[in-house]
């Protein structure tokens, strides 16, 4: 059971990439990937040195082969020549062979053990090209990816996701390789946050120090992809999980850089104490609401019959659930805090950081952000979000949007844009657009329909994980997808 009452940083052992040292005691390292091709240098380059200006030590950059893989030593050697010692991270999917390509010229390499064979020496292979050259390893496991071996034994969820992640770390272990960081990244923050507390659980119990990168997948764009990102990445840090962050919008990349660096810096003077009783029903990996109340609510639809827990300390996410857990019933509870800031963006992201994870938990029934500096529409619009990104009450459409990167095969940013103007007024739908076919099918899993790339200038639409339409042609694929959307009885007329 995870220690509900001080906030600490788990303890990790020190892991370096390039210039670039994360883990033990330093400070949550913030990073972003390019959207770039990777075999344009030029591009590549000029976009991780905008990433870097913006505050980024550390950067990713996709190679889906080894074409692109071989390209990394020219655009390390052009942005070195420009001054900049950025660490740079290869983001291999399928090709081991680009994976040992890449470990030639880069800082670390990103791995998904959902397309690797542990009893071919892949992985053992790809350690000895790493210990080499003082190259870091990211096991990285994404929901909807998962190996047939591991999903047909423990299904698309959480502690399939941990089996992958152990599996790998273990050899990781034989190897004695450390030099390893580990993320168990999802779209669905309620998965995430549960995976992640699972693995540090297993990690525990083997006395596993490795460092953890945390991450929503796809969390969209806007006010939305920002709450979105902070409610599962501050239920993590919250509980002193986390070395490295990015927060995925699906904008310029050098966007996500400043979001991240506020939860970061949220969360990096903590203290405080509180007792607290932890019952055994609240395990944080499974999810149990503590009252009957069905649908939480917001400012406006708060009545007497809730008792509201308030908060001002600097560590509100102990300080309220501690407060809850403590009650000896299961009366529905409000929780509220002030926030002073002039910028609408940083007090929803705090916010969210902070009351989220409340939420994702099942323990608080209702919200209030009190602030004197915005109206009661733009609070509430925020308090909205946050349950929708808790994943407790939807009160608008949900979209799953990548952030994109070196494989997506059209304008995602301006794509998401058109989507979102015809269809933001429907209920309780996920759309999922994303930029290629890599991780589009597998990490879209909970959308209801499925915009994604499958060639250039071709779009494949789902329902569900089943394919309904295939490379339309993307000038008529979103009309194709408000056609698919009507078909399945989901449309409501824009007036409504």
């Amino acid at each position: 059971m995870i220690d509900l009452t001080q906030y600490r940083r788990r303890r990790t052992h020190e892991v370096r990439i390039g210039g670039c040292t994360i883990g033990g005691d330093r400070p949550v390292a913030i990073q972003s990937m390019t959207n770039t091709d990777t075999l344009d240098t030029a591009a590549s380059v000029a976009q991780i040195e905008r990433i870097a200006r913006a505050g980024a030590p550390v950067v990713r950059l996709t190679a889906q082969g080894t074409r692109q893989a071989e390209n990394l030593r020219n655009i390390v050697t052009r942005l070195r020549a420009d001054g900049f010692p950025t660490a740079v991270v290869a983001d291999i999917h399928f090709l081991p062979e680009a994976a040992a390509v890449a470990a030639q010229y880069v800082d670390k390499v990103r791995i998904n053990p959902g397309n690797y064979r542990t009893d071919h020496g892949e992985l053992q292979a790809l350690i000895a090209r790493c210990r080499q050259r003082g190259v870091a390893l990211r096991i990285g496991v994404n929901h909807g990816s998962l190996s047939k071996r591991i999903f047909d034994r423990w299904g698309d969820t959480p502690e399939g996701m941990v089996a992958a992640a152990m599996e790998f770390l273990r050899i990781c272990r034989e190897e004695a390789f450390d030099q390893v960081v580990v993320s168990m990244k999802s779209s669905n923050t309620r998965v995430m946050v549960a995976a992640y507390r699972l693995l540090c659980e297993a990690m525990d119990r083997e006395a596993m120090t490795y460092p953890i990168h945390l991450g929503v997948t796809e969390a969209g764009n806007g006010l939305e992809g920002r709450i979105k990102s902070a409610v599962g990445i501050g239920a993590l840090l919250a509980e002193g999980i986390g070395d490295t962050i990015r927060v995925s919008l699906t904008e310029a990349p050098e966007n996500e850089v400043p979001v991240a660096q506020l939860l970061a810096d949220h969360f990096r003077h903590r203290a405080g104490h509180f007792e607290v009783k932890r019952p055994e029903r609240y395990s944080p990996a499974r999810y149990r609401r503590r009252s009957r109340l069905l649908t939480p609510v917001v400012r406006d639809e708060i009545t007497e019959a809730f008792r509201i827990l308030r908060s001002t300390s600097q560590n509100p996410t102990a300080e309220l659930r501690a407060a809850i857990l403590s009650l000896d019933d299961s009366e529905p509870v409000v929780v509220e805090r002030r926030y002073n800031d002039e910028d609408l963006t940083a007090l929803a992201v705090k916010a969210a950081a902070d009351l989220g994870p409340l939420f994702l938990d099942g323990l608080a029934d209702g919200i209030r952000i009190l602030s004197d500096r915005f109206s009661e529409e733009e609070l509430r619009n925020v308090e909205l979000m946050i349950l929708q990104a808790a994943r407790v009450r939807f009160s608008r459409t949900e979209y799953i949007a990548c952030p994109s990167c070196g494989r997506t095969l059209y304008d995602i940013e301006g794509t998401l844009e058109r989507i979102k103007a015809r269809t933001s007024h429907l209920k309780n739908l996920r759309i999922g657009v994303m930029g290629c076919i890599v991780n589009g099918p597998g990490e879209m899993a909970d959308a209801d329909y499925g915009y994604v790339g499958a060639a250039p200038g071709r779009i494949t639409l789902y329902k569900g994980r089943t394919v309904v339409e295939r490379n339309i042609p993307q000038e008529e694929a979103r009309d194709r997808l408000i056609d698919l959307i009507k078909a399945n009885g989901d449309w409501i007329d824009e007036t409504h």
